[in-house]
Parts: structure tokens; C-alpha cells; sequence
């Protein structure tokens, strides 16, 4: 097979390529090659290679392969002509987006894997792909001091994107991130370390310290400032950084409302057994004062002195505790409720001031505003509901604590963000009573009934074609939605396991019909080689 270099390289620091779709090859190519050509009748599409040089372990560059007959009949896969050229014959509304890495800017604020994520979005943009997701975190962009802040990797990433001409959708994420090594801002933590009730706590007094607790939105802790007024300022500042990307590159932002950027406590904060629910986190000081205060005003001051006493920890049985077991459970009494709407109702608040936040300080420039809802699908068909009612959502068999969320979703006019849309209910464990696809319908008519507009996401990277059929089911027919956004870019998604199947289903979803210029043709012309850029494939 005869490689040409479309993009500039140099040829150095060779290694071995495993191109792997039905059959497997090997090629060697140039460290810094940016794209090749490949004229091959077994394999087409875009495929990734893997060099030595890496994201956190490895360096992906995708390679554009000349389609062939046998390639496109037997795997359906993206050829050369799959850009943005052909994308008004496809009859499809839906914008479809993929999630840079949670690393794409660094601690220091420079752009991470710069080359591999030029040559990925170079990628996208020639599968149709419309645009891409940022994170954008709180503990880097205002990193050192409450006031002083920092978007200069950030505004690189923008101008990369803006350049390749696709659209941009920014996530403000004011929670930390184990996973890329993210946390807090540093002013934030040495709060914390001398007030430790900032952050979430449950009944054995282990802190969650990946984001403040909502009992604290409106308390002055920040030198006078109260986290709110923090995070207002934080928009405000990045909405003027940002100006001239507003409405043109930027087309939408997501206000973080709590851990992993959901509205809900984080119940599942700690190592739990798969038969768990996770644990209430209602034991900071504040939150405490705040049940105290709201029992005596019920009139049953007894009852706000703590937090469920028969309730399970995170190594129990969700169901096995007197609070939570289906028939008989605390959480179907008068105190039950009492709690319960109260848990609830505390969490309802913050996300509707952080919603009105996010919409009153980008109401006058042309972007949606959306926050994201959890799906919390274990123990969904049982009748208490043990993992929602933990995570803040009093969603039972005899109540729909979605439709109270909703509207405050509606009344802010910000869209919903719905998590695991690619989760099936045959792929879940039996044991914990699981059910993604009724909790997501009954989220989503909660939002149709409110007018609310929805964005998909998927939970995890998958390569299976069952996977990909789940989110093409979920994102067609009555429950469709408007815009979703893979979930993410990075050394798996670009893995030869994975990336195939990812351009096989962006091609179902834009193009279900084979385009004439697609069509089985007798002779593929080899590739030609560039001057002096030539590299050879090597047989397995």
C-alpha cells in the first residue's frame, strides 16, 4: 500500500500502526504526520494511527482513506467526500457534536496534545461533524486568586475551532475533576481547609470536596462574596473575554449546577457495592441549620435535628434499610416526605439560581443556555426509588419529582441536557433493578410538556454497534432530540477499535442512502505521492 502526505510532516521517530477493520495491517509513519492517503481496496474510511508521543499515554492522527468498493459494502464506513459539502442532501435537523478532552488545556493554561487536537478536529469537520464541546473548569481559569482570571488556553482552543469552521458549545464547570486531575480553585481549597462545611457531607462526616455545597450559595465566605456572586462574576468575565467568539463560534453554553457538572448531591461519592444507592448528603453545618430552621416553621422541630436515622450507607442494600425498603419504607410516611421534599426542594433552589444566573448574564447575545439533568436509571423500577431520592430527586412510584426541575428549566428558558442516552435497559445489571430508557422518557416528557428543548449525551465510549443502534434509537422518532454531543474526544475515541464504528454511525445518521459518488467503482487509482513525502505501508 502507497501512503502520500496530504499535510506537512516530517519524517522521523517511525513506529508501527495498527489499522484494524476486518483485517489488520501495519504501517510506519512520520511522528508529526498530520494526514495520509491511502489507496488500499480493503481498507477505507477514517482510520487513526498511534505513535509514541501521546495525550496521556498515546498520540492520535487520523488518516483519510480513498474509499473502495469492498470497504464501503461491507463496512459502510466514511469516504474522502464525506465533509461538510454534502451535508444539505442529508434531510436532518440534528446538530451533532463530539466533547474535546477534559485535559484539552492544562493547569499552566496552555493547550494539551495541541497537534493531536488540531489534526481530530480536522477530522470532524471532514465527517460532518458540526462542532465541538469545551470544558472550561473553574479551578483553571481562576486558578490563583478570587477576581484574577486566566482564559488563554481557553481562548486558543476557541480560535483552533473557529478556524476550522466548526461551532463551539463551552461547559462552565465549577466542580473538580479526579479523572484529568482538576481541582478546586487554589483560594477555594484553603477555605475549605478552615471551613470545612463548605462541602457536602454525609452522616459519617466524610467531605465531598470536589464542589461547595448548595447550602452555601448565599453565604459570604469568599471575603464578603457569596459563591453566587462568585460565579456571576466568572460569566460576566468570560462573556467579555469571549466576545468576539459569542453567537458566531460560540452557539451555546452549559452552567455547571453540581457535581460532574448535574443537579443533584453527589450520593455516590465514595466506593460503592453495585447493590448501593449512595448516601444522603445533608450533614454539613449549614444544611443542618437549614432542616432546623424548616422543621420548627412545619411544626415538628423533632423532626430537624438530622437526617434519616434508618437510612442506608453506600455499602448496604438500597432496599434493605428501613427508610428505603418498597413496602413499609419511612420515605412513605409523614416524616418521609417532610425530609424528602425538603432534600429535594433545597436542591430545586440552587439549580434555579444558578439557571437564572447563567440566563441573565447571557440574555443579551445569541446562544442557548442549558444545565444537566442526572439520570439516576439504578433502582428505577422499584417503588422507592432508592438512587433519585438519594441524589435530591423525589421521584417515586407515586410521585414524578421531574416535572419540579423542569420547570425551572422553563422558567429560566434554559434547554436540558440529558446524560446516557446511549444506555440500553437489556445491558444493565439485574440485580439493581435498572432502567435507563423509562427514567429518560419520563424526563423527556416532562420536557415536552414544558417546551423545554433537550440535548442528548452519551454515558461512555463504546465501539459495539449495539451501542451506536441505542443513541441513533434515542435520538430519532417522538423522543428525539435537537443536539447531541458524543462524549469524548481522546485516545479511545480515536483507538482503531472505536473510531471506525464512530464514523460508520455519524454516516447513518447524515447519509443513510449511499451518494452516487460512492458507488462500487472497478479500479481505485493509487494515491499520489507528494515530492519527497513518501512513506511505505509494511505487511503484517
Amino acid at each position: 500500500m502507497e501512503v502520500s502526505v496530504i499535510g506537512s510532516s516530517q519524517v522521523n521517530n517511525l513506529g508501527r500502526v495498527d489499522l484494524r477493520y476486518r483485517e489488520v495491517g501495519l504501517c510506519s509513519f512520520s511522528k508529526n504526520l498530520n494526514f495520509a492517503k491511502i489507496s488500499s481496496p480493503k481498507y477505507s474510511g477514517l482510520f487513526v494511527g498511534q505513535s509514541s508521543i501521546s495525550w496521556s499515554s498515546k498520540y492520535l492522527f487520523p488518516l483519510i482513506v480513498k474509499a473502495s468498493a469492498t470497504a464501503q459494502t461491507e463496512a459502510a464506513v466514511t469516504s474522502e467526500k464525506a465533509s461538510g459539502t454534502r451535508r444539505s442532501e442529508v434531510d436532518n435537523n440534528l446538530m451533532l457534536y463530539v466533547g474535546l478532552p477534559l485535559d484539552a488545556v492544562s493547569s499552566t493554561n496552555t493547550i494539551n496534545h495541541a497537534r493531536a487536537i488540531a489534526a481530530g478536529l480536522k477530522a470532524l469537520k471532514l465527517l460532518g461533524v458540526d462542532g465541538v464541546e469545551l470544558p472550561i473548569w473553574w479551578g483553571i481559569a481562576e486558578k490563583e486568586a478570587r477576581g484574577q482570571y486566566n482564559w488563554a488556553g481557553y481562548l486558543s482552543v476557541a480560535e483552533m475551532v473557529q478556524k476550522m469552521g466548526l461551532k463551539l458549545h463551552v461547559s462552565l464547570c465549577f466542580h473538580a475533576c479526579k479523572e484529568s486531575r482538576v481541582p478546586l480553585p487554589e483560594w477555594v481549597s484553603q477555605i475549605g481547609e478552615s471551613q470545612p462545611d463548605i462541602y457536602f457531607t454525609d452522616r459519617s462526616g466524610q467531605r465531598y470536596k470536589d464542589c461547595l455545597s448548595l447550602s452555601v450559595d448565599d453565604l459570604p465566605i469568599f471575603d464578603g462574596k457569596t459563591p453566587i456572586q462568585v460565579y456571576k462574576e466568572f460569566c460576566e468575565n468570560f462573556k467579555t473575554s469571549f466576545s468576539s467568539f459569542m453567537g458566531s463560534t460560540i452557539t451555546g453554553i452549559s452552567i455547571g449546577l453540581g457535581p460532574d457538572g448535574e443537579l443533584r448531591y453527589p450520593s455516590y461519592h465514595k466506593p460503592a457495592k453495585s447493590q448501593g444507592a449512595g448516601e444522603f448528603q445533608c450533614y454539613d453545618k449549614n444544611m443542618l441549620s437549614h432542616l432546623k430552621q424548616h422543621a420548627e416553621a412545619s411544626g415538628n422541630p423533632l423532626w430537624g435535628l438530622s437526617g434519616p436515622h434508618d437510612a442506608p450507607s453506600s455499602k448496604e442494600l438500597a432496599t434493605s434499610s428501613g427508610f428505603l425498603k418498597e413496602h413499609g419504607g419511612s420515605w412513605e410516611s409523614q416524616y418521609g416526605d417532610f425530609f424528602l421534599s425538603w432534600y429535594a426542594g433545597q436542591l430545586i433552589s440552587h439549580g434555579d439560581r444558578l439557571l437564572s444566573l447563567a440566563s441573565s448574564t447571557f440574555s443579551d447575545v445569541p446562544i442557548a443556555v442549558s444545565g444537566k439533568v442526572p439520570l439516576m436509571h439504578s433502582w428505577y423500577q422499584t417503588r422507592s426509588h432508592p438512587a433519585e431520592l438519594m441524589a435530591g430527586i423525589y421521584n417515586t412510584v407515586n410521585r414524578d419529582g421531574y416535572e419540579g426541575i423542569i420547570e425551572v428549566f422553563s422558567r429560566n428558558s434554559c434547554k436540558a441536557i440529558l446524560p446516557g442516552i446511549d444506555l440500553a435497559d437489556e445491558d444493565q445489571p439485574k440485580e439493581t433493578r435498572s432502567s435507563p430508557e423509562s427514567l429518560l422518557e419520563q424526563i423527556i416528557f416532562s420536557c415536552r410538556k414544558y417546551g423545554i428543548e433537550i440535548s442528548g449525551q452519551n454515558a461512555r465510549i463504546s465501539g459495539s454497534p449495539s451501542g451506536f443502534q441505542q443513541i441513533k434509537k434515542s435520538l430519532t422518532g417522538e423522543n428525539a432530540v435537537d443536539l447531541f454531543t458524543y462524549q469524548r474526544m481522546g485516545a479511545s475515541f480515536f483507538s482503531p477499535e472505536h473510531f471506525p464504528s464512530f464514523t460508520a454511525f455519524v454516516r447513518d445518521l447524515r447519509q443513510p442512502q449511499l451518494h452516487s459518488d460512492d458507488l462500487a467503482v472497478e479500479k481505485v487509482d493509487s494515491a499520489e505521492s507528494l515530492p519527497e513525502k513518501n512513506v511505505q505501508m509494511q505487511a503484517a
